[in-house]
């Protein structure tokens, strides 16, 4: 891709439906609804959330509800493609493997087949074809390739204590239990102890936390930079000690037959997940469908919605809304949550695909399934024909992430609605 300002590369920009989103947004007035259904339930948002509380519906025989999203497929930020090379995420391309005080992720998994039994301690054994093969990951650093993302070569003796002293803070917050009898750290987040004598102050930022230890080496800061910008898409210095040290402390994983830092994927990433939740309910799903309003009268809620292929409005009236859409979508068409506290701030992203006819040779380490490049600005690309069984795969599709940090979300927002496929190719 040197040479791509000298070259066409083929392509196109995709992406959230933000034109129609922004009607919302600007408080446009939308048509009096032409038509009306009935349901049961609606389910607006068909991100995993959306999917999976239809699935639920669907496992238990309730047969007339209706999930309506807003994009041309369902999925959110577990979307995902396919070409004649491979098929690709659009979004999220892995799960960690999900500990004890996740049971209902284990019970999932168990129904889709991606947990095959437990050993005689209980512990899940996954389906070894969906663990990530070796090699998991890797580092280009020092002119080549390395492998692991811990940039731990040629450290000096002080760096090497400062990353001892980190990892070993790290553990001991992954084993510690607060007041309340829960773990200071744990997956789902909501689990997690709100003992305050504790925890680190929210308020402090990472890089702050980290200067109180005086770890100051660049490599161990790099590298807990990387994880904040991968998991939250902000910096050290925007990303909250409390969230950062639950990236590094909170995965409890007790597999079988998989190591603590094995993930599950998919050459088509987490998309693999929402399209097995979505095919319980592909007859129940709206797609193009722009959520307008949800209200309520005195026997039923009421939820306008826009065919945004049309401009058609629909009224749907029924018994219950699971609301899957993000708080600050959501705030905007149910009156009653305009009045609570501001939403979170969502950090934009860019996610490529790139087909090429082989991977590029490479000093070092043979390529991984996730690649990263020490000091950039990018997280790096995923391999979707890593998990591919033939020995070498000639073409292949690389996934190219990067979180926009280091200005307001809306300003970065802005900025990537001017940029052309080119510049897009150019930067990528």
């Amino acid at each position: 891709l040197g040479s791509c300002s000298k070259q066409t590369i083929p392509g196109s920009i995709i992406g959230a439906a933000h034109k129609p989103g922004h009607l919302l947004r600007d408080g446009k007035s939308f048509p009096s609804p032409a038509k009306t259904e009935k349901a049961d339930v609606l389910i607006p948002g068909g991100g995993i959330a959306g999917l999976a509380a239809a699935h639920q519906l669907a496992k238990r025989n309730l047969a007339n509800f209706f999930v309506l999203d807003l994009e041309s497929q369902t999925g959110g930020n577990s979307q995902g493609g396919h070409n004649k090379v491979s098929a690709y995420p659009w979004g999220a391309h892995y799960v960690t493997l999900p500990g004890p005080d996740c049971h209902e992720v284990r019970e999932l998994f168990e129904e889709f087949g991606l947990i095959t039994g437990h050993d005689a301690a209980g512990r899940p054994i996954y389906d070894e074809f969906t663990l990530c093969a070796d090699p998991h990951e890797r580092l280009f650093i020092h002119g080549q390739w390395e492998e692991g993302i811990a940039p731990t070569t040629g450290l000096a003796s002080d760096e090497q204590r400062q990353f001892r002293e980190f990892h070993d803070e790290m553990r001991k917050w992954s084993e510690t239990n607060g007041s309340d009898g829960r773990p200071a750290f744990t997956i789902p987040v909501d689990r997690s102890s709100r003992d305050p004598s504790i925890l680190p102050p929210d308020q402090l930022t990472m890089d702050a936390w980290m200067n109180s230890k005086g770890w100051t080496c660049e490599p161990l800061r790099w590298l807990v930079d990387y994880s904040c910008r991968d998991d939250f898409g902000g910096t050290i210095d925007e990303v909250s000690a409390w969230a950062g040290i639950h990236y590094f402390a909170s995965r409890r994983p007790d597999a079988a037959n998989a190591d603590h830092d094995t993930v599950l994927t998919w050459p088509e990433g987490n998309a693999w997940l929402a399209n097995r939740l979505a095919s319980s309910a592909a007859d129940r799903i709206r797609t193009h469908t722009l959520v307008a309003r949800v209200a309520t009268d005195s026997s039923n809620i009421i939820v306008d919605a826009i065919d945004t292929r049309t401009g058609a409005a629909t009224r749907f009236t029924s018994r219950a809304v699971v609301c899957a859409m993000p708080r600050f979508i959501a705030q905007r068409v149910i009156p009653s949550l305009k009045t609570l506290a501001q939403p979170p701030v969502y950090s934009p992203w860019v996610v490529a695909n790139l087909t090429l006819d082989e991977l590029p040779p490479s000093p070092g380490d043979l390529p991984a399934w996730d690649n990263v490049v020490y000091g950039g600005p990018s997280l790096g690309y995923v391999n979707a024909t890593h998990q591919n069984l033939t020995a070498v795969p000639r073409e292949t599709v690389i996934t190219h992430y990067e979180a926009l940090c280091g200005s307001p979300p809306a300003q970065l927002r802005e900025w990537m609605l001017t940029q052309t496929h080119a510049q897009w190719c150019e930067r990528i």
